[in-house]
Formats: C-alpha cells, sequence, structure tokens
C-alpha cells in the first residue's frame, strides 16, 4: 500500500484507524474501496448491534440513531464510487473505454 493508498483511507475510516490493520487488509482485499467498505460495514455493524438510545431520567439521554444513518450515507457513497479512490483508474487515459452507438441514417 503506497501513502496516497494510506491517506486516502485514513481520511475515509479516521486518524485513529490502525495502520498495519489497513495494510493487512489490502494485501488481501487489492484495493482501497474494498478495505473502506469492510471496516464501516464492521463498525456499522458493531454499532447497529447496540442499543440504539439510552436514557436516565433526569441525568443523560444518548442516541445513535444518526451514527447509524450517517455510516448508511458513507458505505452508499463509497459504494457509487464517490470519492475516487488512488489506486482506482480514473478513465479519462487513452486506454479509457466507452460507449458508442451506432444508429442507422434515414434515407433522402
Amino acid at each position: 500500500m503506497d501513502s496516497a493508498v494510506q491517506h486516502w483511507l485514513l481520511a475515509q475510516l479516521g486518524t485513529a484507524t490502525d495502520v498495519v490493520d489497513l495494510d493487512t487488509r489490502y494485501t488481501r482485499l487489492r484495493t482501497a474501496r474494498a478495505v473502506a467498505l469492510e471496516v464501516l460495514r464492521e463498525r456499522y455493524a458493531e454499532l447497529r448491534d447496540q442499543p440504539t438510545g439510552v436514557t436516565v431520567t433526569n441525568v443523560v439521554a444518548i442516541n445513535t440513531t444518526a451514527n447509524l444513518a450517517a455510516y448508511e450515507r458513507q458505505i452508499a457513497a463509497l459504494e457509487a464510487g464517490d470519492p475516487p479512490a488512488p489506486d482506482e483508474t480514473s478513465g479519462d487515459g487513452p486506454d479509457a473505454l466507452g460507449v458508442l452507438y451506432l444508429r442507422e441514417r434515414p434515407r433522402r
């Protein structure tokens, strides 16, 4: 894993994320996006398994529903390809593939 991929992963997952764990996952999964999705899905599953709200009357109330929604949005964005990872091809180079539709011209 090069430094650009490492910085991208830390930007997506937070600076407290274990870099050795990321490197191990990157070796196994081979793309930064797959690593980010795996880590986020694990975090989402852990948070989902906990109660979403705890209230102690007149003392404190904690609700993690917004955190679940934030993880869902981040996972959906990564699955859609946003933001682009540094180890992905941009599709702008000379080897980029596109779609060309051929249509018959009307006769005169």
